[in-house]
């Protein structure tokens, strides 16, 4: 309808019709579906989302290497933690000193051992403890003087008079080789191993209080043997058999020395005699109570001396050492050492030397040649007897647990002693008193006195526990361990655990006679 009236509305308009009620409704006609594009073809685009697009999902990896990893990293733990096991429970000390010097935190792994401050265990109480008061009344504090018998010497020592003062001038310095050539009679050893021996340079000096030694001695002719792995003794023997003109090395001498392998850890005094004696020429022996003036009268009359003493080495805990004394000087007051662990040119004062000398009840071993025996015999006097050389020991040890009650060195010297005298139950008693004063935890992986003593005392489970302290500290290498562990539990009436005992002591050294002595005594 036009508003304005004034201009005509002329479309023409439909005939308005009413809705007819029985007629449906017109429907629109329907829209052809659009097609739905294919991917990627062209000129299609697919509807806008109002959403913002997000990118698909990464794919996983593969399930097989997650697996995979897992598997390597399990392999892997496996073998650190196996292999910490086997340096741990199979490797030989010598083996895993090899290892740590290569990869120094493998120390770490190491199983548990005492501290180096540590001491042997307390003893058990015995119910017959000697109070030190007790135990040193009645023992005799006078130490023999150094004066010893002089007998008219035989025609074979006749060329061997002693004499005030040396008739010539020792060298400067050592050398590693003899500094002049073998008579006939000192030729080299010949294929059987045997030393020669050389004759002395000089008139030898006579030991007395009031002979005048020279103030200054320096023995010449060593083969110095720098030691390897834990073969300070096969080393010290060969060194001092060289002077002799040995000319085996240490190697000969371990193969004897220590039958059951390298990891043996203690060549006794004892054991190195019977070297000598087997395997050369020349003879030994063994003394304990030795004094500083002792050994610079063997030096001046040209005898080498090995002394047992004890070493705290930089890096490493106390153990016990052997040294080879080659020389002193009074206006240095120091011995002249050929060390096989420090050096060939190795110094110590007499005060210094004494000290660690002290650990071992002043142990000595002296080489000579059989044709100077009585000259040894004049030298060493009263040592001559091993009893009086132990009451000589056993005056030297009394004098200073008297003088130290808390000297566990003194204490355990003064055990030692009496055991070689056969009074075990005073022994035993000193042994006590040195394990409650304190002495470093190696002490019975070189020294059994302790064992005898507690044994001869009948005191067997201390002679146990003894044993398992040496065996927890790494003395499974020392056969005396099991030797006496053995006689313990025979004595409790345990032979089989004895056996078994008597046979590791011979897996370790197989010429121990002590040990097949026992093992054939109750059966094998």
């Amino acid at each position: 309808m036009n508003d304005n009236p004034e201009i005509e509305d002329t479309k023409p308009r439909p005939a308005y019709r009413p809705a007819d009620p029985n007629v449906p409704p017109a429907q629109p006609p329907e829209q052809p579906a659009s097609p739905v594009p294919a991917a990627g073809q062209p000129g299609l685009r697919a509807k806008a989302s109002p959403y913002p697009r997000l990118s698909p999902a990464p794919a996983g990896p593969p399930r097989w290497l997650l697996w995979g990893v897992i598997g390597l990293f399990v392999l892997g733990m496996l073998g650190i933690g196996g292999a910490i096991a086997a340096f741990r429970f199979v490797l030989e000390p010598a083996q895993q000193e090899r290892v740590m010097e290569a990869l120094p935190f493998m120390q770490a792994f190491l199983p548990p051992r005492p501290g180096p401050d540590d001491t042997l265990p307390t003893p058990q109480a015995s119910g017959t403890e000697v109070s030190p008061e007790d135990l040193l009344s009645g023992l005799s504090l006078t130490v023999p003087t150094e004066t010893v018998p002089t007998p008219e010497p035989t025609q074979a020592a006749a060329t061997e008079q002693p004499t005030d003062a040396p008739t010539h001038e020792p060298t400067p310095a050592p050398t590693e080789q003899p500094t002049a050539e073998p008579t006939a009679e000192a030729a080299a050893p010949t294929g059987d191993a045997q030393a020669a021996a050389p004759q002395p340079t000089s008139g030898p000096v006579q030991v007395s209080n009031d002979t005048i030694l020279p103030r200054t001695v320096q023995l010449t002719g060593f083969n110095y043997q720098k030691q390897t792995w834990n073969n300070c003794g096969p080393a010290n023997i060969t060194m001092t058999l060289s002077y002799f003109g040995w000319t085996q090395d240490q190697a000969f001498a371990a193969t004897f020395l220590k039958p059951g392998g390298r990891e043996d850890k203690n060549v006794s005094p004892q054991e190195l005699v019977a070297f000598v004696e087997e395997q050369s020429n020349l003879d030994a022996l063994t003394r304990v109570g030795g004094t500083v003036q002792l050994l610079k009268s063997l030096l001046a009359n040209n005898f080498p001396v090995i002394v047992e003493t004890g070493a705290r080495f930089e890096g490493y805990d106390w153990l016990g050492h052997y040294r080879t004394l080659v020389g002193y000087d009074d206006n240095q007051g120091q011995f002249l050492i050929m060390d096989s662990f420090l050096g060939e040119n190795t110094i110590e004062g007499y005060t210094q030397l004494d000290a660690d000398w002290k650990h071992f009840n002043r142990t000595f071993v002296v080489l000579y040649e059989p044709q100077r025996t009585d000259l040894i015999q004049r030298l060493l006097g009263d040592y001559m007897d091993e009893r009086m050389a132990a009451q000589i020991a056993l005056e030297q040890a009394t004098a200073e647990a008297t003088a130290n009650s808390t000297d566990g060195h003194a204490w355990f010297n003064l055990g030692s002693s009496l055991v070689m005298l056969g009074e075990y139950e005073r022994a035993a008693s000193a042994f006590d008193r040195a394990r409650v004063a304190g002495v470093p935890w190696r002490m019975t992986w070189y020294q059994f006195g302790p064992f005898e003593a507690y044994y001869g005392a009948q005191r067997y489970n201390e002679v146990l526990s003894l044993v398992d302290a040496n065996l927890a500290s790494g003395a499974e290498y020392v056969e005396e361990t099991y030797y006496w562990q053995g006689r313990a539990l025979e004595a409790l009436g345990n032979s089989t655990g004895a056996q078994s005992a008597y046979r590791s002591a011979l897996r370790r050294n197989p010429r121990y006679e002590q040990a097949q002595a026992a093992l054939d005594r109750i059966g094998s």
